[in-house]
């Protein structure tokens, strides 16, 4: 690049836009430390007692709740800040993804959740993602939902992530935009998200010179989403969302992704969808 332009080597990076960055050999190292604990200096909860999961897994929240509204000024400005620190913390990405659908009519309930993920923080302030050497850069993915879990219009939470070996660095939950009539439904939405960003890392990794020669695999465990994504039998029960279906079966043909089976202990994108517990 210095032959090209005119510049100066500063040495290996070590901070980038809020991200601290530690090199070893063999290994890197994100996190936003700085970051994380300005936050907690921020919401006034430097000296709080950590938590040790981002959400009680019992709490069901949901837009009128019958508690007292809050500054919506001061709970937007707190999600937005979380949800920057989701770049390197995805453990915390499906809470605060589920907060930031209540900015507009933030209420007291909501505000303590969005605490509890700060008192999580508190207690996990060194934690980010480390990137170790691996021998072959080969994509492949992870892909679940949680079918109508939103109690305020039954829709569904997708989940997907993806590696190359190492950690994750590519990752994503989000409520879907359309009220899924079924478990399969719902996976297919999730299905045909995931391999479109598929289709879009394996773009990027062919200008990075890391072409995927072979086809990038993308696990989920739901069996019969898979039979029906390869058996075209199951047409006529599949017809309110035929779009999808064709869409997703053109994708494998084509070799680019293909969708296995994996059972639901090695579903590792879980945290995405849903809250969990420290075992």
């Amino acid at each position: 690049m210095k032959k090209v332009f005119e510049m100066t080597d500063l040495g290996l990076m070590t901070y980038f836009l809020g991200m601290e960055i530690t090199q070893k050999k063999n290994e890197i190292f994100i996190c936003q430390k700085k970051y994380a604990k300005e936050i907690l200096k921020k919401s006034h909860l430097g000296e709080c007692k950590p938590m040790n999961t981002p959400m009680n897994k019992k709490e069901k929240l949901i837009k009128e709740d019958e508690t007292d509204k809050v500054d919506e000024a001061y709970f937007r400005s707190l999600i937005g800040c979380l949800m920057y620190l989701t770049s390197t913390r995805p453990d915390i990405l499906f809470t605060v993804s589920l907060l930031s659908t209540y900015m507009h009519c933030a209420s007291e309930l909501h505000l303590k959740a969005t605490k509890r993920v700060v008192r999580y923080i508190k207690g996990t302030v060194n934690y980010g993602v480390k990137y170790y050497k691996v021998q072959n850069f080969k994509l492949f993915g992870f892909s679940d939902n949680d079918w109508a879990s939103s109690l305020d219009d039954m829709k569904s939470t997708s989940g997907y992530c993806f590696s190359m070996g190492s950690s994750v660095f590519s990752w994503c939950s989000k409520k879907q935009e359309v009220v899924a009539q079924s478990t399969v439904e719902a996976e297919f939405i999730l299905a045909v998200a995931a391999v479109n960003q598929v289709i879009w890392l394996r773009n990027i990794l062919i200008d990075l010179g890391m072409k995927q020669d072979k086809c990038t695999k993308v696990f989920v465990d739901n069996q019969a989403a898979i039979s029906i994504s390869h058996n075209p039998i199951f047409n006529g029960k599949t017809k309110h969302f035929n779009v999808k279906l064709f869409h997703l079966r053109e994708v494998q043909e084509s070799g680019k992704a293909f969708l296995v089976y994996c059972c639901t202990k090695d579903q590792v994108v879980d945290i995405f969808t849903k809250s969990f517990s420290l075992i």
